[in-house]
Order: C-alpha cells, then sequence, then structure tokens
C-alpha cells in the first residue's frame, strides 16, 4: 500500500486526517497497526541448534498401533507422525526401557550382581522395534532409548513399581544381594546391542526416568549425587563396549528439578565427560529459563502433556489446545533455548491429551496440537540453527531457523482477535534478496495448509498474518 521508504513518515498524518474527516477510527485502527508491524530476520544473530522435535509410544502403545486391524489406519498413523510433508515430520522417537517382568530383557535375577546375566530378547520390545522401523523408513535416525527404572531385583524395594532405588547407589538403603550399579549398565548395553541386531541404532540412552517421582507404575527414585554417580559407572562401560550411544540426564518430572540435578552432573568433571545431553519434562513446571548449570550441552525438554478429557481443538482457552502447545513450543525454544523439544505420547488409545493423536477401534483422530508441533518439527529440521526474529508488535511471536540445506523457516503466531498485516526483512540469511515465501497456516480452518506464496523483493515481503493462527514461512 505505502512505498516502503516514507511509509513511516506519512501513515501518522494520514490516520490523523482520517480522524478528523471521520472516516472511522477502526480503518484508523488498521491502518496505524500496518505501520508499526514489523519483523525483522537477522541471520548474523545466532542462538542455539536445533536437534529434533519428537514423540515416545512408550507402554505398549507402540503396539496398539501396530496391531491396529486396519492397515489403512495404521499407514494414517504413521503419516501424522513422520511424514515431512503430510504430516508432523518428527525427527526423534523417544522408547522406553521396559522394566517389568512381563517386557524387559531381564526378567529374573541371576541370583547376585556377580553372576552371568540370562537376557532375553524378543525381538520386538512391546512394539517399539516395529515402530522404530517404521520411523527409519521415513528417514528417522534419532531414537533415545529411556530407562523408567531397572528391573526390580536390583532396587531397594525389590519391585518395578513405587520408585525404589538402585542398589549400590551412594546412600541407598543396603541390598542383601549387593551393589548392582555395574549390573545396571551392563543391562542398558545389553538393551542397545539387541536394537543393533534389529538394525536400529539407538542414538541416546538414559537411564531413569522423572528420579524424583515414585509412583504405582515403573519407576525408581534417584537423588542428584546417585544419578551423579552411575554416569560414572554407565559411561566407560558404554566405551568399553565400543558404543557411542551418548548418554542423557535425568527426565525430571519438570523445570523446577532439573537445575539440582543438572548441577550435580555438570559439577563433576568425570559425570560431566560421560553426559552429554541434560533433559527433563514439563510438568511441575515448564521449560521457560535455561538451564545455565548445562555448561553448554544440549538440553532437551522430553516429555510433556496434559490429562483432560481429549480435547482436539485449536483455540478454546484450555492448557490442550493447539494454540496454547504453540505457545508452550515457541517459549521453550526462545526462553530456556532447548535443543529438543517432544510431546508425551503422539498415538494412543487413551481418551485423555496425553497424545497428539487418538486412536479408538480404527478411527484416528489427530488433535490441533499435532499441527502446532507441524508448523515447527515439518520445516525446522536436524541441525537446523535458530537465529535472529524480532517483531515491533508484540501481538506476533515470532522465531526464525536456518536450516543446513539452506533454507529458512520463520514461525509466527498472531496471538491478538484481528489479521495483522506485517513486513518482514531479511537480513544476513546468505540467499538470493529475490524469491518466494512460501506460506503454511494452522488455525481452526487449516492444519499446516500452503498457502499463496509471496514474493520477496530486495529481502523483503509482505504478509497478513490471521487472527489466533501459527504460520510457517518457508523460504529456499
Amino acid at each position: 500500500m505505502f512505498k516502503k521508504a516514507g511509509y513511516r513518515i506519512y501513515v501518522p498524518l494520514i490516520v490523523a486526517a482520517l480522524l478528523v474527516i471521520g472516516l472511522g477510527a477502526a480503518f484508523a485502527q488498521r491502518l496505524t497497526t500496518f505501520a508499526a508491524s514489523s519483523v525483522t530476520i537477522d541471520g548474523a544473530t545466532r542462538y542455539q541448534s536445533i536437534d529434533g522435535f519428537g514423540i515416545s509410544e512408550a507402554f505398549g502403545q507402540a503396539q496398539a498401533m501396530r496391531d491396529v486391524a486396519s492397515t489403512s489406519a495404521q499407514q494414517q498413523m504413521l503419516d501424522l507422525l513422520f511424514n515431512p510433508a503430510a504430516g508432523a515430520g518428527f525427527t526423534i522417537l523417544r522408547n522406553e526401557i521396559p522394566s517389568d517382568t512381563a517386557h524387559t530383557i531381564e526378567p529374573a535375577s541371576p541370583g547376585s550382581p556377580a553372576a552371568p546375566p540370562h537376557y532375553v530378547w524378543s525381538g520386538d520390545d512391546w512394539g517399539q522395534v516395529w515402530l522404530s522401523q517404521q520411523a527409519q523408513r521415513y528417514g528417522i535416525k534419532r531414537f533415545y532409548a529411556d530407562a523408567w527404572g531397572a528391573p526390580a531385583f536390583m532396587k531397594t524395594n525389590d519391585s518395578d513399581t513405587n520408585g525404589g532405588t538402585l542398589c549400590g547407589a551412594p546412600g541407598a538403603d543396603t541390598c542383601t544381594t549387593g551393589d548392582w550399579r555395574q549390573a545396571y549398565a551392563n543391562y542398558l548395553v545389553q538393551y542397545i546391542k539387541d536394537y543393533q541386531s534389529a538394525g536400529i541404532r539407538l542414538t541416546e540412552i538414559g537411564y531413569v526416568n522423572e528420579p524424583n517421582y515414585a509412583p504405582s507404575y515403573s519407576s525408581m527414585v534417584m537423588t542428584p549425587d546417585q544419578t551423579e554417580d552411575f554416569a560414572k559407572v554407565l559411561g566407560p562401560t558404554l566405551l568399553h563396549a565400543g558404543l557411542s550411544t551418548r548418554i542423557a540426564c535425568c527426565d525430571t518430572e519438570g523445570w523446577d528439578s532439573a537445575p539440582e540435578y543438572t548441577s550435580a552432573i555438570t559439577g563433576d568433571p568425570v559425570a560431566s565427560r560421560y553426559v552429554s545431553i541434560i533433559s527433563s519434562h514439563g510438568y511441575n513446571a515448564v521449560p521457560d529459563s535455561p538451564l545455565t548449570a548445562a555448561n553448554g550441552k544440549q538440553v532437551w525438554e522430553t516429555e510433556w502433556s496434559t490429562f483432560t478429557d481429549f480435547d482436539p481443538a485449536w483455540d478454546d482457552g484450555s492448557d490442550s489446545s493447539g494454540f496454547s502447545w504453540a505457545q508452550n513450543i515457541y517459549t521453550g525454544l526462545t526462553a530456556a533455548n532447548l535443543n529438543a523439544f517432544f510431546y508425551w505420547w503422539g498415538v494412543t488409545t487413551s481418551t485423555d491429551n496425553e497424545s497428539l493423536i487418538q486412536l479408538s477401534g480404527t478411527t484416528v483422530t489427530p488433535a490441533k496440537r499435532l499441527w502446532a508441533f507441524a508448523s515447527y518439527s515439518r520445516f525446522v529440521r536436524p541441525g537446523a540453527r535458530r537465529i535472529g526474529a524480532s517483531s515491533s508488535d508484540s501481538n506476533l511471536e515470532v522465531t526464525a531457523y536456518k536450516n543446513a540445506s539452506g533454507s529458512l523457516a520463520i514461525v509466527i503466531l498472531n496471538t491478538a482477535t484481528s489479521d495483522i498485516t506485517a513486513s518482514f526483512s531479511l537480513r544476513n540469511v546468505g540467499m538470493a534478496h529475490n524469491g518466494l515465501a512460501l506460506p503454511y497456516l494452522t488455525n481452526a480452518a487449516s492444519s499446516t495448509a500452503a498457502q499463496t506464496p509471496l514474493p520477496i523483493r530486495q529481502g523483503a515481503f509482505s504478509a497478513t498474518v490471521p487472527a489466533r493462527s501459527l504460520v510457517t514461512y518457508v523460504i529456499r
């Protein structure tokens, strides 16, 4: 509407004239908003690298996907999760290392920590081997295997559930059977080797999940000092086995407990050398601040969801809505500088919000929060770098990413109740000044749907971001 060089000078005068002649405050307000809304993308400002976005199908959900009666429903679920052109394009799968007797690779105690273990590998792992193989077909290369706890006979409470601590851990109750720390490390190494035999490389491994919580399902309690201690057992065991699998710790329940565990790991030079990734969940406290004690290690938010009745809505004001999760991802990436962001389950037969997709019989229902993730995960690929992105309008929450392929992804959320037209300026992004920006729209009516390409001229383009909508602009 206005020439770039002059509109900032003349718009205030035009607005004043409109008000004087009575053409309407609404139009004047719209014109003022247009003048004020500008977005600047600056490749010279560089933030964290992005490892990816992920989900889990732990506790038998992978098996439910595999055994669904309809092959078309199965294909639909896989495409929704992993297809980078039609679905979310997730790039990390988080598998559970089962510790319950029915699914663990070591269901019975060998009698003592030094006795030869009797491992049992079914090649199935509760459906997770099948799902991992399916994910590989979509190009997934990162598999994070996380143990909720050790098998019952290795723990102080002799139970798979209700917490209990690894026998031999400093400060733990004395176990009559002895110190099981090395046996537990050997067990985790064997699990990695079992997956290798199925053609799947586990790139990361975690040895505890929510160590500050003792629920009535598979679990193990560990203090920060105990997690630091075990890292110094597992690390050398992996090296001795010739495995390059990286260690992640400690998948704490929320961001409020993550700093204490992080400090324990990085405060010990030996443990810090072996642990590559600091991990935490978002339940008790959301990831809205950096874990400064991570000392430059990658930081992953590895599990988070809500639990009310299944809600597939985009913007109904609930914490399970797609709009709310778009804001969660934005905050995690900008305020906590996360390198990876996970939801809990991708698909589940549950009737609550623990998943992005609900499976009921053979009916597959994706929630809008899946598409909030897709707006990031489909276009921000592993190895991308978050770069400078700022807006003059506080209603526009914007981030930008330069992919290793050279493409640029700009993700913007309009939190206002009206459309906002903004001018985008691209600086130091290492690409042609003229081209096209390809918008993908997510809101109540659209699910990461391609829109009309926008022309880029001299490193700038203009776009209208619909109210209460998430848009990803892709520039190649």
